[in-house]
């Protein structure tokens, strides 16, 4: 058992090396470097894993704590992550110690010999993060998908799949052109001016209060909700594992010195929060780099000498939320007690006898919220849950369609096992697994992105599917995880609802401020299950992003406030993040988009279609081409049809037509599923999958859009469902069928004419 939940959570019990370090290493001084840089690294990530239990198993959670727990790597990701700092803080000593003999600045890797490099790729670990994967002897590769989405790509393997850099649709621009945070330096100037605090632009700019908000008339809060839960599908950056600088040992949540993994958020004069003053900042800590990029200029695909970011997840439309993203994981949510292919549910707890998620192995206190937030000290505290995704209890609405889709997949499980009791367990879960991929794909393209990029981006772009391309690259880049699938943060309420049989407010158990539901599966368990979350989802609307009122103050002022300790502020965050990451500006996406790039406020102002709006940019920005790329893209007025504005729509867009595209398995493609399957899959709403799995009796059609005579609230019974027959097999027959086969034998010769 301890060896499992080590697994779960990314304690490596093996080296990453298995030879000595000698064996590999000619240089005497490479190898001195080599071992110091283990040893700060090691030492590093012990102190911050012993001082981050120590603190929640001492119930002293900080918001800043629960964020870095969250953002974690584990298990896969946290050695690819552990591998680049090896890398990195090796060639940084090797750098500093020849500069100081020979008092000039030199590359460290110009003084390695091209064996060298290779020699220290293979014992930091790096060289394994990129070695090409035996796709051929992979098991049903061309059935279903691997869990990482190794072999999606038979030409590129490691295309789209789990622990490898975002791509880049623009060169990245930091401070040193190579790894330091754009704004690192605070006297730097960008187009002649500095980059104003990104804690001042969430002050002046983003301010909302919760008696500002407007609803929105035509979607649903389970929009917003879903556009989280699709993200999370998609990306997943991890932080450094340390708390502690590796060059200095300076702890990150206790300075607001500006030193590598720290990325602390200063706190302006007249801040609302407390007095600002040097030693006070929100702490922040960069995203983890890629190995081989940034300063260890070793590049493995990316642009060489700048600093890359990893994405833990697949970039496929695949629900790794619930499976997981990695083997390991992924075979600790199955339920391998039965034959039945089912995942791991609560054997504690049950929602009015129906399933709840599992509890986290490692019981730690970072959700132990409910006798701080009932005030009742004897109310009986309970574990995180576990999923495929980390962030599963971050708020209790997430919690619920994590649990939903848990639950949908074992439902298809016992359904399928009906109708073919010679499956095997093996063949019940990849099948379930499947079906639910699809559901997603078809939920994405069909329901939810066309509420969002609106209908001249799904002409364009999203329409009919147009076949798999092996050439199109569907990994996730960089400004679509940074900036611009982080335009629901703008569309979040301020509370969320609970609302009983008849869609009213539950008497028993009200709707809940925001604040008060980070971290919270208790309420869940305690508190009425799923049921009147959901019926809170798909009933109430969302909130409606205006140029005026912008975001809560649940998000911006009190994220993950949990005790007297200063509490988050996403707004500052998602900037902080794209200049740790080195996004380009406003302008710069504007131009890769074919939009125009105003060049003073009366442009601006016409494309923001706000002058006022346009002005107080330009009061902090100085230059249209300065504005953080996110804070530009929620700016903007809606496209017709949809949610975001000119560029979001565009690099949303962009971004799905690569996920379909480039992926081989998208249920589209000939030989996935069958003509009968897919015709079946066609039919599937989300209503649907809550209507088979709750208590709900009456839903609405489209679970995005408000009830309305176009989209009425109907019984159970007049929804959609999905038609299983279709999956029925005879033993000793395969459903896949000859001609299905032959595409997969030769999918690049047949699909590459019949695409861009």
């Amino acid at each position: 058992m301890l060896f499992s939940v080590l697994v779960v959570m990314g304690i490596n019990l093996v080296p990453t090396y298995s030879k000595s370090e000698g064996e590999y290493l000619g240089s005497p001084f490479l190898q001195h470097c080599f071992k110091e840089a283990k040893k700060i690294v090691d030492d590093a990530y012990k102190y911050s894993r012993e001082e981050s239990l120590r603190r929640v198993r001492k119930d002293m959670v900080s918001p800043h704590d629960a964020l870095r727990l969250l953002k974690q790597p584990r298990g896969d990701t946290r050695s690819a992550v552990r591998s680049a700092d090896y890398m990195a803080q090796t060639l940084r000593l090797l750098h500093d110690r020849v500069h100081h003999v020979h008092k000039r600045s030199l590359n460290a890797t110009d003084l390695l010999t091209p064996e060298d490099l290779m020699k220290l790729a293979e014992i930091t670990g790096c060289a394994a993060q990129v070695r090409a994967p035996q796709c051929l002897t992979t098991p049903n590769i061309n059935k279903y998908r691997t869990a990482t989405s190794v072999c999606n790509n038979l030409k590129n393997p490691r295309l789209g799949a789990s622990n490898t850099p975002f791509t880049r649709w623009l060169p990245a621009e930091y401070d040193d052109g190579i790894s330091q945070p754009k704004g690192w330096n605070r006297n730097r100037r960008f187009n002649n001016f500095l980059l104003p605090l990104v804690r001042q632009v969430s002050n002046n700019i983003l301010n909302t209060t919760d008696a500002g908000v407007v609803s929105d008339r035509e979607y649903t809060h389970m929009i917003t909700l879903f556009g989280q839960w699709n993200d999370h599908d998609l990306t997943f950056t991890p932080f450094s594992p340390s708390i502690r600088s590796f060059s200095n040992g300076v702890n990150c949540d206790e300075s607001c010195e500006h030193t590598e993994p720290c990325i602390p958020i200063p706190i302006p004069p007249g801040d609302p929060r407390r007095p600002s003053g040097p030693d006070n900042c929100i702490p922040a800590f960069r995203s983890a780099p890629a190995c081989g990029t940034g300063y260890s200029a070793f590049n493995f695909g990316g642009e060489p000498n700048k600093r890359e970011q990893i994405n833990a997840l697949t970039a496929f439309l695949d629900l790794g939320q619930v499976y997981g993203s990695e083997e390991k994981l992924a075979l600790y949510l199955r339920d391998l007690s039965s034959n039945a292919g089912l995942l791991r549910v609560n054997t504690e707890f049950r929602d009015n006898g129906r399933e709840l998620l599992p509890f986290h192995p490692l019981l730690v206190q970072m959700c132990a919220t409910r006798r701080r937030i009932t005030n009742d000290t004897n109310a009986r505290e309970v574990p995180c849950f576990i999923a495929g995704d980390t962030r599963v209890d971050e708020n209790m609405a997430l919690t619920s369609i994590h649990t939903l889709f848990m639950r949908e997949h074992n439902r298809l499980a016992r359904r399928l096992k009906r109708l073919n009791p010679h499956w095997d367990s093996e063949t019940l879960y990849q099948e379930a697994r499947k079906i639910l991929g699809a559901y997603t794909q078809v939920f994405v393209f069909r329901d939810y992105l066309p509420h969002i990029v609106g209908n001249a981006a799904m002409r364009r772009q999203l329409g009919r599917y147009p076949g798999y391309n092996p050439n199109v690259d569907p990994s996730i880049s960089n400004v679509f995880a940074t900036a611009a699938y982080r335009f629901a943060h703008l569309a979040i309420q301020p509370a969320l609802s609970r609302l009983d049989a008849n869609y009213r407010e539950h008497s028993q158990f009200p709707s809940v401020p925001l604040f008060k539901a980070f971290f919270t599966p208790w309420r869940i368990i305690f508190e009425g299950g799923l049921d009147p979350l959901l019926r809170g989802l798909i009933k109430r609307p969302a909130k409606l992003n205006t140029q005026d009122h912008m975001m809560v103050d649940a998000i911006r002022e009190r994220l993950f406030q949990f005790v007297q300790h200063l509490s988050l502020d996403l707004a500052a965050l998602n900037m902080q993040r794209a200049r740790d990451h080195g996004l380009p500006g406003y302008n710069a996406w504007r131009r890769f988009c074919g939009l125009s790039q105003p060049k003073n406020q009366a442009e601006l102002g016409q494309v923001l279609g706000n002058n006022n709006l346009a002005r107080r940019l330009l009061q902090l920005y100085g230059t249209p081409d300065n504005i953080d790329a996110w804070l530009g893209g929620v700016a903007e007025p809606f496209v017709q049809g949809g949610r975001v504005g000119p560029l979001f729509a565009c690099l949303i867009a962009n971004q799905f037509q690569r996920i379909r595209q480039g992926d081989r398995l998208w249920y589209e493609n000939p030989g996935v599923f069958t003509e009968r399957q897919r015709a079946a899959l066609s039919s599937v709403r989300l209503s649907s999958i809550i209507c088979d799995n709750t208590g709900i009796t009456n839903v609405p059609i489209d679970a995005f859009s408000v009830i309305s005579r176009e989209n009425p609230c109907v019984q159970c019974t007049r929804v959609p469902r999905l038609d299983l027959s279709a999956w029925t097999e005879r033993p000793g027959t395969n459903h896949v069928g000859e001609q299905d086969r032959q595409v997969f034998q030769e999918p690049f010769d047949v699909q590459d004419n019949e695409v861009l």
